[in-house]
């Protein structure tokens, strides 16, 4: 560390101290306060939850607005302060059937049951820049909306009645603690599922993509993504029973996929899967993508050696915090290792000297 550098503290803490002053900026500007970071980044707000582990938007907005808006500096200090906190239980599975969506819309079918509702979304934006928000305008008051039902069926319920899907993969084991055990391979998909809802959402958008232009054949349709919040419920010892604490807005994602069938299993669909905190609709279609790829061995298809479908290599490699320390490391001191590599080839130029010398008098 710089601290072993004569004067090293003092300089720390005067970077620290810049730090702060650039974090606020101008003073004649007026500070963001946590509200305004939640309510109007909610989308930065939503990443930092998802990839921090926390479902907790109040402090994910003063992790953003400590980190100067880096959201992978955000999302380290969330992990970092997650780590303190004490564990009491844990919840019942949330039951994403019965979210309250906001968003829901099919790539499969036009016609559901619930309706496709478009939702809060970018997708229908002419991407122009709005300068009407440069004048800090208000938006005209959008008419008055209603969550969809309560109780809405998943998509590919449809194609399962006939046989066309896989039925969804299930595992009555107890899902390893990715926050508290270190990943091990072979690593299940429970296990897989958990790396990919904390991994870098660039990361994974570029493996996702990767599968569409060919690198694994992982054609898929989107056959439900939905936003929306569902009830947490816990089992409570004393009572005997679940009780509901709480609720959180989830992504969740199902993609239909292209299966031609092995020596046990016929011609049908199956399933990629993502579910994150908030919305996070980009990174939910990329899990689910990344999902189906990394299932290769399971349903018995040929790996084609494309990144998508290394567990190692993608799970090793997709968090953001580990990668970001391993790859800023490199800043810090390393005057006792270069000294011996710049020793080192010095060395070498002295006997490549040294034998064009010989050879000359020879």
């Amino acid at each position: 560390m710089y601290v072993a550098v004569k004067g090293g503290e003092s300089a720390i803490e005067n970077a620290h101290a810049w730090l702060a002053e650039e974090r606020r900026g101008d003073k004649s500007v007026a500070e963001l306060s946590i509200a305004q970071i939640r309510e109007q980044l909610s989308l930065a707000v939503n990443r930092v939850m998802s990839e921090g582990s926390l479902y907790d938007a109040d402090l994910a907005a003063l992790a953003i607005k400590q980190a100067r808006g880096d959201l992978i500096e955000a999302i380290f200090l969330i992990r970092a302060y997650r780590t303190t906190l004490p564990r009491f239980g844990t919840s019942e599975p949330v039951k994403t059937g019965e979210m309250s969506c906001d968003r829901r819309v099919s790539a499969t079918f036009k016609d559901v049951p619930g309706g496709q509702v478009l939702g809060p979304t970018f997708d229908y934006t002419h991407r122009l820049l709005d300068f009407k928000l440069a004048a800090e305008g208000e938006t005209p008051d959008a008419p008055a909306r209603e969550a969809g039902p309560g109780d809405v069926p998943h998509v590919a319920e449809f194609l399962g009645r006939e046989g066309l899907i896989e039925e969804a993969p299930r595992d009555e084991a107890a899902p390893p603690d990715l926050t508290r055990e270190p990943l091990e391979m072979p690593a299940g998909r429970a296990l897989r599922l958990q790396a990919l809802t904390r991994a870098d959402e660039g990361f994974t958008l570029g493996l996702a993509y990767s599968t569409q232009r060919g690198y694994a054949r992982n054609h898929a349709f989107v056959g439900e993504l939905r936003i929306g919040a569902v009830p947490v419920e816990m089992e409570i010892p004393e009572l005997g029973f679940a009780v509901e604490i709480g609720e959180v807005v989830l992504t969740e994602c199902e993609t239909v996929n292209q299966f031609t069938g092995s020596k046990t299993e016929p011609p049908q669909f199956t399933r990629g899967y993502g579910l994150v905190f908030g919305q996070t609709e980009r990174k939910a279609i990329s899990m689910a993508l990344v999902d189906r790829a990394l299932r290769w061995q399971e349903l018995g298809e040929d790996n084609e050696g494309a990144p998508a479908q290394d567990a190692e290599f993608v799970l090793y490699h997709a968090d953001n915090i580990q990668a970001t320390g391993f790859l800023e490391h490199i800043k810090l001191p390393h005057y006792v290792d270069f000294q011996s590599e710049l020793e080192l080839v010095r060395k070498l130029r002295r006997e490549v000297a040294d034998n064009r010398t010989r050879e000359a008098k020879e």
